[in-house]
């Protein structure tokens, strides 16, 4: 105990800046990931045939390769395609890299959230369109005002587990010199040679987050629960 909690005090603002990337990172990837992959449902679900082959046939090649593979991918391939994000740093935090990890993990999640949004909205009772589209309502209206906030309740809890595994996946930008959770646990096991200590406090700290946002999910959903109730 006395080893991890020198380790704990003597490296802090490792840990600290760590954990303030990890979180900046989790939180706009989510963000961007939540609202691409609604789009993208949209689009899976499209009349025009091109728009939903293209869709399919994201999903599919994103479900289908690794996350380390399109984190690479983006952070090597961009400057190769003319992209090239300016290496501006603010503090420690080099925008370019985290850029990179953000694009390449909003990518990986649009995929899961499209997945998961349209299994929610396939699960709203066509009634409900039947009766909005009867009203007067464009499909476009339809889907967004009356379908879509349904769907939103029944995918809550999926939705919260692609957000802690979002959480966890963070973890992996990493391998491209995001100074996140892990990469401060690497950098505190090669000064300090402890191996192990450094692991088990990142990993106690992100049980940490992810337990916080369980919490407020599952508040979250007891809301919705109760609201759902009274109607």
């Amino acid at each position: 105990m006395a080893v991890f909690w020198k380790i704990l005090v003597k490296y802090r603002m490792l840990f600290i800046g760590g954990l303030k990337i990890t979180l900046i990172v989790s939180i706009l990837t989510i963000i961007f990931g939540t609202f691409f992959g609604i789009l993208m449902s949209f689009m899976k679900m499209s009349k025009i045939k091109p728009i939903r082959w293209f869709a399919n046939a994201y999903v599919e090649f994103i479900r289908g390769t690794p996350v380390l593979v399109q984190i690479s991918l983006v952070f090597y391939g961009l400057p190769m395609m003319g992209i090239v994000i300016p290496s501006i740093m603010i503090g420690d935090i080099d925008i370019s890299r985290l850029s990179a990890g953000i694009i390449a993990l909003t990518i990986n999640t649009t995929a899961y959230i499209c997945e998961i949004v349209r299994g929610g909205i396939i699960s709203v009772d066509r009634g409900q369109t039947e009766a909005a589209l009867a009203l007067g309502m464009g499909n476009a209206r339809t889907l967004i005002c009356i379908v879509l906030p349904q769907a939103m309740k029944n995918i809550l809890p999926s939705m919260g587990n692609e957000f802690i595994t979002i959480i966890k996946t963070s973890s992996q930008v990493s391998v491209i010199g995001i100074g996140e959770l892990m990469y401060a646990a690497d950098t505190i096991r090669g000064i300090s040679f402890e191996p192990m200590a450094p692991l088990i406090i990142v990993a106690l700290i992100y049980f940490l987050i992810t337990s916080v946002f369980s919490i407020i999910l599952n508040n979250l959903e007891k809301r919705m629960a109760r609201s759902t109730q009274r109607l």
